[in-house]
């Protein structure tokens, strides 16, 4: 049984909560992808498929089964915004996007990376919007992300006031991150963020894609 249906689950941190935990290393069986696509036209759509890991998802006490890919991101623990119950959707972490200009498509864009995608995307976005650079330069350009927030994937992993930064940041940059108080944890310089984009200027019919250089994992292209 579960929380809010009649009955409680008897071991419930054996099934993914309450408590946070740390995640044990163990082989990993495929991963997230992400994938953008525009046409002449302007059609254009942001995809993450994401099949999860079993080895990462609770078995249900009694059950057998995994809460699945975006199941075990609920908590079984009653009265939280998260918490399991009947006709609800968890807080998941896919973060496909799209942008309009003027009411008209102009960029898709995404990321693989579980936590991280909202915060890589939301780097990317602000620094080809408001900073102005090309979609490339944006992507390639140092990433960071926080390790603060509780993980959404049991165990809950969480690391207050950390902030894991790729290490051609400067060090400059990490020396003052350190000083306002940051726990920074210095990652090879090209590891962090799986981004890649594709835009249309609505008024040209320009067609421009990039892709994330790290790993040799994405590829931009065009006909």
């Amino acid at each position: 049984t579960v929380p809010g249906a009649g009955g409680a689950a008897p071991n419930r941190e054996a099934a993914g909560g309450p408590t946070p935990g740390r995640q044990t290393p163990g082989p990993a069986y495929g991963d997230t992808c992400h994938v953008d696509v525009v046409d002449r036209h302007g059609n254009m759509v942001a995809a993450t498929p994401s099949g999860g890991w079993l080895q990462s998802s609770p078995v249900v006490p009694g059950l057998g089964f995994g809460l699945t890919t975006r199941g075990q991101m609920f908590w079984l623990t009653e009265g939280l915004l998260n918490s399991l119950a009947g006709g609800k959707r968890p807080r998941t972490t896919l973060t496909p996007s799209l942008a309009l200009r003027d009411g008209e498509p102009s960029l898709a864009f995404g990321t693989p990376g579980g936590d991280t995608q909202d915060q890589w995307s939301l780097v990317f976005f602000l620094r080809h919007v408001h900073a102005g650079m090309d979609l490339q330069a944006a992507i390639d350009s140092p990433m960071f992300h926080t390790t603060h927030f509780p993980s959404s994937f049991y165990p809950r992993e969480s690391h207050p006031g950390q902030i894991m930064v790729e290490g051609r940041l400067g060090e400059g940059t990490i020396a003052e991150l350190r000083r306002r108080g940051h726990e920074v944890i210095v990652a090879d310089d090209w590891s962090l963020g799986r981004l890649c984009a594709v835009g249309r200027d609505p008024q040209r019919g320009l067609l421009k894609a990039a892709a994330n250089p790290r790993g040799m994992q994405g590829y931009a292209v065009g006909r």
